[in-house]
């Protein structure tokens, strides 16, 4: 673990009358008073101003457990859709048998530009593993992992017909002794946190040892965290840069915004992606928000840079960056995935909020897709002290000043596929090349995804 503690001089862009105009309305906007006029109680009615994460699409947080300990590998499901994913997209799918289960990959949850290697679809993916790999073991099973191997790549766009969910990995259970994890028991707690932290209340230094131990536990990823210094000033500004550059470009924005669900009405049709609960307000900030009028684009783009610079790096005393000798590699995609959702797990036991910041590496991404020479990768390669290691993702952690609000999720109805998994992972790779959904087997898209949420 490396770590720096010299406190560098970071400025805003801003007049200090804009910026602190801009933070007294967030912490001070004066959400009871619209709620008090007449004409505006049924808009904080239809906005969802009294419901922020509750509903329908927030029962799986509270269902998670399912029957208890007797109902077995579908435990496991009901555990992983609880895991952190980007922008909320949720791109698992299951196979259930009795005594193995298999992860897909959903092809129609990808963020396309966003993520164009799908190296951050297969970091949820090995999020959603990490929790089934707890429940398991709460159920009385004790599990056994395998990866599908293979380096990441891009999707074909040209490609006919429409593309098979894809199997990434294998998870055998056998009966076993319970062991019910302190992590296990806050599945349901843990919660991505975009808000302000207390900037001047440091993450203890044995609760960094133990950041490190966990780190530890997988050689094959490298964890650098940065309090104060010269690299920790590195990264805020390569990180604003990096969100500027992503705002900058139309395609990666456009995928962007298309996740969003911003009314109640388009939380509960979709169940998924970030919402305005999600935002990290304080409260009466959250209910002012919800009774504006939507905001134009352009708007929203320069306060997402505003607030990564402002408001979430400038509170927080911890960053860090998961770092793995290749990004491109499926299994290590899928094992960073594994640490992220543990190492949040156990922040979340702790009292600690994180966030993942993904702008950095998605910059670095596009840049490659585009094949260009990336603006980041000299900066990166300086946090990160050289000797090959290159960054897979990066996030900020500490003392919450506002309670995260749950994320919409699927229920596992319609997660789960009718098939049986296969007898073996690579049996399983070949099946879902010759399935229902290769390659040429149906013309329109949507009609095949509505057939596979059937199946």
């Amino acid at each position: 673990m490396t770590q720096e503690r010299e406190t560098p001089e970071i400025r805003s862009e801003e007049t200090g009358t804009e910026a602190d105009t801009r933070r007294v309305f967030l912490r001070r906007a004066g959400g009871v008073v619209l709620l008090a006029a007449g004409g505006l109680a049924w808009r904080a009615y239809d906005t969802g101003v009294f419901d922020a994460g509750r509903g329908p699409a927030y029962e799986p947080w509270q269902s998670w457990r399912g029957a208890g300990p007797s109902e077995g590998p579908l435990a496991l499901v009901r555990a992983g859709v609880l895991a952190a994913s980007v922008h909320n997209t949720q791109p698992w799918l299951f196979r259930v048998g009795a005594n193995a289960l298999e992860l897909l990959a959903d092809p129609f949850r990808h963020l396309g530009p966003m993520d164009p290697f799908r190296r951050e679809q297969h970091i949820s993916l090995g999020c959603a593993l990490e929790n089934m790999v707890l429940a398991a073991g709460a159920q009385g099973l004790r599990p056994e992992l395998e990866f599908l191997p293979g380096k990441l790549s891009q999707p074909l766009a040209e490609a006919p017909g429409v593309p098979a969910p894809e199997v990434v990995a294998r998870l055998r259970v056998t009966p076993s002794r319970r062991d019910i994890s302190g992590l296990y028991a806050v599945i349901s707690q843990r919660h991505t946190n975009r808000g302000p932290y207390i900037a001047d209340r440091g993450v203890p230094r044995e609760t960094l040892w133990a950041f490190n131990d966990l780190a530890r536990e997988d050689d094959s990823l490298r964890l650098v965290l940065l309090e104060n210094g010269a690299r920790r000033a590195v990264f805020d500004r390569l990180m604003v840069e990096a969100t500027e550059a992503i705002v900058a470009d139309q395609d990666m924005i456009a995928a962007s915004n298309a996740w969003f669900r911003l009314t109640p009405r388009e939380v509960e049709k979709h169940r998924d992606g970030p919402t305005i609960d999600s935002f990290g307000l304080p409260p009466l900030s959250l209910a002012a928000v919800k009774m504006l009028p939507k905001p134009e684009p352009e708007k929203t783009h320069r306060q997402w840079v505003a607030a990564t610079r402002d408001v979430q790096l400038a509170t927080a005393p911890l960053v860090g960056i998961i770092a793995v000798r290749d990004p491109y590699e499926r299994a290590t995609a899928l094992r960073a995935g594994l640490f992220w959702q543990r190492l949040h797990l156990w922040a979340t036991a702790q009292g600690l909020a994180m966030q993942p910041m993904n702008q950095l590496v998605q910059a670095i991404d596009r840049d490659r897709q585009l094949k260009r020479a990336s603006a980041f990768d000299g900066g990166v390669a300086e946090i990160l002290g050289g000797d090959g290691w290159r960054a897979m993702l990066a996030f900020r952690a500490g003392y919450p000043t506002v309670a995260a609000v749950p994320s919409p999720r699927r229920g596992i109805e319609g997660l789960v596929l009718e098939e049986a998994p296969a007898s073996s992972l690579r049996e399983a790779d070949l099946i879902a090349e010759q399935g229902d959904l290769s390659p040429g087997s149906a013309a329109d898209p949507a009609v095949a995804r509505d057939d596979l949420r059937r199946r």
